[in-house]
């Protein structure tokens, strides 16, 4: 299994699968596996065709560390200098590139003392022009982000459900949360307010609000976000604008542009955010392996309510209504219609992940005539 690049923790599950009894823990596999001298060996062949498959799908902007990282979600490690000196040989312009963009960053003071400490969340509204913000929990001292969410327009509920209540259901309760003054985080907060007896340590506020500038724990995942998801979708999108070959103004097309534009960006998030939580920072560690432990302080799934029965109480206890559901053009389908057009649309392009992988490459053709023909489709079925 080593040789296949499997991980420790698939050697592990694997033995768990046939009943190998004791043992089988990822700890024990890895024990076994440094007494035997037995190590996952990549060759130069496989290494250099690993990250030439890597390049296609995520385009130019990641470096040694992030191929690193990336590599390592798919089960393939290898040492970074070689990673990088693969990168510098089959790929020169890109690193050309990413050299000629390298600057140096004052560091800002920060500290937190242990996984579960401070919780930063923010929101990213680079593509709110097309339908598409994203919202992302990191961890203050491991910094792995441990939730995140792809949406139309930023949502209270959706914020709540998918990046907190899951944060806090996987890895148990932050001490404190931290956020801008926005109101997508109304609830989150209100939600955290009412767990404060559960946290590990109860001497500070459960909750802070800054200024977005002064968050800068999740502020500093945005430029990696951006550079390698949202500008390059960004730009696509634009030049179809500029030529007038699609109509933001046109309900359907708002609704289309929306629903392809946020596949494609869930896609480079889970792909940005796996490699990221795989990648060593520098001074400090891997984020995957800061926070394997979770939180301190662990809290029942029950005591979290899902998001309807959290905005029912919002509202009776504090008399506000939060919107329920939040779009980027109305639905033009009844739902006949909507399951035609998806398989239409899936007939002619199957593969959302080549579609993705043309962008950030800068092939922007693929994903437009895409769009268009999704938003022509749609408008012959209503």
């Amino acid at each position: 299994m080593l040789r296949r690049h499997a991980t420790h923790a698939d050697i592990a599950q694997h033995l768990t699968d046939i009943g190998a009894g004791r043992g089988c823990s990822v700890m024990s596999v890895r024990r076994f596996c440094n007494v035997h001298n037995l190590k996952r060996v990549v060759s130069d062949a496989q290494l250099e065709t690993a990250v030439s498959s890597a390049i296609e799908e995520t385009g130019p902007t990641f470096g040694r560390k992030f191929m690193t990282g990336y590599l390592a979600t798919k089960g393939i490690v290898a040492a970074e200098n070689r990673v990088g000196g693969v990168l510098r040989g089959m790929a020169r312009p890109y690193h050309e590139m990413r050299c000629k963009g390298l600057r140096n960053l004052n560091p800002v003071p920060y500290y937190a003392a242990y996984m579960g400490h401070k919780l930063h969340l923010d929101q990213n509204e680079k593509l709110a022009m097309f339908g598409v913000t994203h919202v992302i929990a990191i961890d203050g001292y491991s910094s792995k982000v441990v939730a995140h969410a792809t949406m139309p327009v930023k949502n209270n509920l959706i914020i709540y459900e998918d990046v907190y209540r899951s944060a806090v259901v996987n890895y148990g309760m932050w001490d404190q949360v931290r956020v801008d003054h926005g109101k997508e985080f109304y609830l989150t907060l209100f939600i955290q307010e009412i767990l404060a007896s559960h946290r590990h340590c109860q001497d500070k506020p459960p909750y802070y609000q800054t200024t977005s500038t002064k968050n800068h724990k999740v502020e500093r995942m945005w430029p990696e976000v951006n550079s390698r998801v949202n500008y390059p979708l960004k730009e696509a999108l634009i030049h179809l604008t500029d030529q007038e070959l699609l109509d933001m103004d046109c309900n359907i097309s708002r609704y289309c542009v929306s629903n392809l534009t946020r596949q494609l960006s869930e896609l480079g998030m889970r792909r940005l955010i796996d490699t990221w939580n795989a990648h060593r920072i520098p001074g400090k560690g891997i984020p995957n392996q800061l926070a394997r432990d979770g939180c301190l302080k662990k809290v029942p799934e029950g005591l979290l309510p899902h998001a309807p029965e959290a905005a029912d109480l919002y509202a009776e206890e504090l008399g506000n209504h939060l919107t329920r559901v939040s779009s980027f053009g109305a639905d033009p389908f009844r739902s006949e219609e909507k399951l035609n057009v998806e398989r239409l649309f899936g007939q002619t392009y199957p593969d959302i992940q080549y579609l993705y992988n043309c962008v950030v490459n800068r092939d922007f053709k693929p994903f437009q005539d895409a769009l268009i023909h999704l938003v022509n489709l749609t408008k012959s079925h209503i």
